[in-house]
């Protein structure tokens, strides 16, 4: 089988390249990773080698080039489908696939007043207008999912999926920014940080030099 080459930016801030990353990992294959720093001279010029899109992430399989964060993780998902990475059952899957459209799409105000930075601590900031009720509504998803198809384990589906690798970002977000959760949703976000690929990730995070745009 060919290699798998996942691209990726700068592991403290890149919320889009955690999520594939994640999936990635939960298949057990081995593959190289490629990390682009962000915001040098070099940045688009070093991107553009991988991606005709001028971002990343990118997933580099033979001939085969995927350059959006959950296009990869549904590759993944038909070339190892023996890693589950979406639920079995279907009325699961298809939530499983909404709430990743969602999450992919979506929570714009969180997205730009929380940015992800997985080692700064700012308490209280980022509360902007429009912020409050993107986190009822991840909360809301988080509740929903786990009430009607989290037997089985501590995920949003039981198993890990590609929706835990879609909010993933978020559960830091919240970390960074000391979100106040339910019982049921803290206990989540417990689940995911306790992931070996995700402190894997944040360990890697820290030797990265600070990029001032994103500070």
């Amino acid at each position: 089988m060919p290699q798998l080459t996942l691209v990726v930016a700068s592991k403290n801030y890149s919320s889009w390249s955690l999520r594939p990353y994640l999936a990635l990992a939960h298949t057990g294959q081995p593959f190289q990773e490629v990390v682009i720093p962000l915001d040098t001279p070099d940045t688009a010029a070093a991107i553009a080698r991988y991606s005709p899109s001028g971002r990343l992430p990118a997933l580099i399989h033979g001939d085969v080039a995927i350059w959006d964060s959950l296009a990869i993780c549904e590759y993944l998902a038909e070339t190892f489908p023996e890693a589950k990475l979406w639920p079995e059952e279907r009325a699961a899957r298809a939530l499983a696939r909404s709430v990743c459209a969602e999450m992919h799409s979506g929570f714009t105000r969180l997205r730009e007043h929380m940015s992800m930075n997985l080692h700064a601590r700012r308490p209280g900031q980022g509360r902007a207008p429009g912020v409050a009720e993107d986190i009822q509504r991840v909360l809301s998803l988080w509740n929903d999912c786990r009430s009607r198809h989290g037997q089985g384990g501590p995920f949003l589906f039981g198993r890990f999926s590609i929706a835990d690798a879609f909010y993933a970002p978020v559960v830091s977000r919240f970390v960074t920014y000391d979100v106040a959760l339910d019982p049921t949703s803290a206990a989540y976000r417990d689940a995911v940080l306790a992931l070996p690929a995700f402190q894997k990730w944040a360990e890697a995070a820290k030797h990265e030099p600070p990029v001032k745009k994103y500070e």
